[in-house]
Parts: C-alpha cells; structure tokens; sequence
C-alpha cells in the first residue's frame, strides 16, 4: 500500500489541489459581484459583510454537525467530498433565480457555507490520507489552492473579461462540480483510517495536549484576521487607492497568499513549522499595526505593496498551523479534529467580520483595520507560551 502511495503522489496533489481550488471558488463568489447584486436585487449598503457572515456561519454549523457525525472519518472522505462539491454549486446557481430578497441571498450563502464544511476541511483529511511524509508542503499547496479559489471570482472581473454577475456564478459552479468529480475518481488514501463514531470525551481531551492546544490557539488568531482582510480588501482598495481596477488587484491581493502557502509549506521541510507560523503571524500583525499609517498616504504604489505584503503574510502560516493540528490530533480522529477547530476557527471570523463592517460604517478612519491586530497577538501569545 505504502509504494503504491509513493508512485501516484506525483499527481494525487495535483488533483487535490484543483479540487480545492475549483470547490473554493464557491466562497467568495458573490463577493466579487456585490456591487451587480446590490444594484439587480436594492440590497443595503451594508449587505456584503452580512453576507460573508452568513456563508461563515452556514461553514461553522456545517462543521459542527460533520464533527458530530464524524462525517468525514466514518465514511469515504471522497465521497463526503464530491457530495458537498454537487449541492454547493447548486445553490451557487440558486442565486441566478429572479426576485431575490436580502433575506434570501442570506439563506442560499449559508446553505453554501454548509456545503463547503465538506470541502474544505475534509481536502486537508484527504491530503492527510495520501501524505504522511510532507505533510506540511502538501497542505500548503493545498491551503494555496483555497487561496487562488477565493481569489478567483476577482479575477473573472478583474482581468478584462466583460463577464455579467451571472457568468462569474456559473464559472464558479462548473469548476465546484469538475474538481468534485475529480477527487471522488482519486480515491481515498492508503493511510486513512476510519473511526467507529463520535466520541465528545475525546474530542473535549484534545485540548490537553498541549502541542495540539497551542496550534489551536495560534490558528484562531490567525483567524480573526484572515477572512476580515479579505472581505474587505475590494473596500480598502475602492476607498484608498481609487486609481486603479479594484477587482484585479483585489485578485492580486488574495491571490498572492497562494504563493506564500506554497512557499511556507517547502519552508517546513527545512524549518521548523512552529517558527514559519510565528514570523508570518508576526509579520502580519505589522500590517495590522501600520495599516492606519499607511492607507492614508497619497502614494499609491506604496499602499499597493504594503497590501500584497499583507496579502502574503496575513494567510503563510495557515498551512503550518493545519499541519501542526493535523500532526498533534489522534489518528482515528483526524478528520473531525481539524473539522471542529476550523468551525472554532470560523466563528471567530464572523466577530470580526462584523466589527470591521461596524467600524468601516461608522468611521472613514483606516485606523479601524487596527482591530484585526488582536488577532495575531493572541495567536502568538497562544502558540508560544509555555
């Protein structure tokens, strides 16, 4: 079994790694087409943080239900995979039907979020499955895919196509399908183990171990930063830098996070990935801190290379802390271990999301991005304290 791992690992990660990113395209694909929906469907000015929160929320019920289902350990990963793959982009479509409400957006983009709590964390299950050995540069491919499918919707407007709204869904929901039906034809790997059921007792002692706890902690800080920034990167650009195409560099922005993921994963052969997460939290907590310093400045160029610094360091160590919970979690509980620290991990993201959507609708100050530096100190004090 082992040398039959070893001689498709050339193109199981490839496979992955679409997979991923075509299902993850899902994620932000309204948010790339926000100012359409508002003008076809009179939505409020406040309608895009609200509805990234409810595709976070529809994520974190999602897990929460998969890890009590043990969805992803009592049955065939892939399966669970391509199921979530076909529904999500179902209701990708759903938003195409005429007579949409604000309320019903919000339905449809949880439903979404549901769906994608098969995907996402049950990808790195299937990853873990095939690769024991690099487990750290597999997932950073793999958290890279995520990146470039969040970032992807940008791209679709960014780069000149002239596509409607509802060309940038059925883009989005043509790639969901494709890289489902691709993992379901990989195969779950040779290393996967399948558990006999939930086990609260189990999952509750997870918190004991220490190694486990302190990733944990570190990736709930990354956490409260990371989805904030990306939802409102199109917002800094439209309101700081207004000389440019805001969805390209939106795409630019996000997108380059897939290079660093990539970049940190070859770092954790060779470094310690403990330490790969620390300095890109660190650095990223830097943005956080100058960011009110230098949004407002009348220097383009300058604010362009601070937020693709920031797009790069603000998702780095995400891979790591995948790898280093994946690593510390009981063998036959994998799968739901990384399941309920990501719901853990995403209900975070909804408290920042929504302060930041306050703050920004309260104050034109870029001082309110500040907030996001909580974050990233937690994640450090957590990750590191002894």
């Amino acid at each position: 079994m082992h040398a039959q791992n070893d001689r498709v690992s050339a193109w199981v990660l490839p496979v992955i790694v679409f997979s991923q990113f075509g299902c993850t395209s899902l994620w932000f694909a309204v948010n790339a087409v926000m100012p359409e929906l508002q003008s076809v469907y009179l939505l409020p000015a406040h309608a895009m943080g609200h509805l990234t929160s409810s595709v976070q929320f529809g994520f974190i019920i999602g897990t929460l239900l998969f890890a009590i289902l043990t969805l992803a350990d009592r049955f065939s990963p892939v399966r669970v995979f391509f199921t979530c793959a076909v529904i999500g982009a179902t209701f990708n479509l759903i938003l195409l039907f005429p007579f949409q409400t604000f309320y019903s957006l919000l339905s449809i983009r949880f439903l979404i979020g549901v769906c994608l709590a098969g995907i996402y964390p049950v990808g790195m299950k299937i990853a873990a499955d095939y690769y024991q050995q690099g487990l750290g540069k597999s997932l950073g491919f793999l958290v890279g895919a995520l990146v470039l499918g969040t970032a992807f919707p940008h791209a679709l407007k960014g780069f000149g196509l002239a596509l409607p709204w509802q060309g940038v869904l059925w883009i989005t929901s043509g790639l969901a399908v494709a890289g489902g039906t691709m993992i379901y034809m990989l195969g779950d790997g040779p290393y996967r183990t399948p558990s006999m059921g939930f086990n609260p007792t189990a999952l509750l002692t997870l918190f004991k171990k220490a190694t486990f706890r302190k990733a944990a902690f570190g990736y709930f800080g990354h956490m409260w930063e990371l989805y904030a920034f990306w939802a409102f990167v199109p917002v800094i650009l439209a309101n700081y830098v207004r000389s440019v195409n805001t969805s390209f560099w939106a795409f630019i922005i996000i997108g380059i996070g897939s290079l660093s993921c990539v970049a940190a994963g070859y770092l954790s052969v060779k470094k310690d990935t403990k330490k790969v997460a620390s300095w890109a939290l660190f650095i990223s907590a830097s943005c956080c801190a100058g960011s009110f310093l230098i949004l407002p400045l009348h220097l383009d160029w300058l604010k362009l290379v601070f937020l693709v610094i920031w797009g790069i360091t603000v998702i780095m160590d995400s891979p790591m802390f995948s790898t280093l919970v994946a690593q510390n979690a009981p063998v036959e509980n994998k799968g739901t271990s990384l399941t309920i620290v990501n719901s853990i991990g995403f209900l975070i993201t909804i408290f920042s999301i929504q302060l930041l959507n306050t703050l920004v609708s309260y104050s034109g100050s870029p001082a309110v991005y500040v907030a996001l530096i909580i974050g990233p100190i937690l994640g450090l004090i957590g990750l590191l304290w002894r």
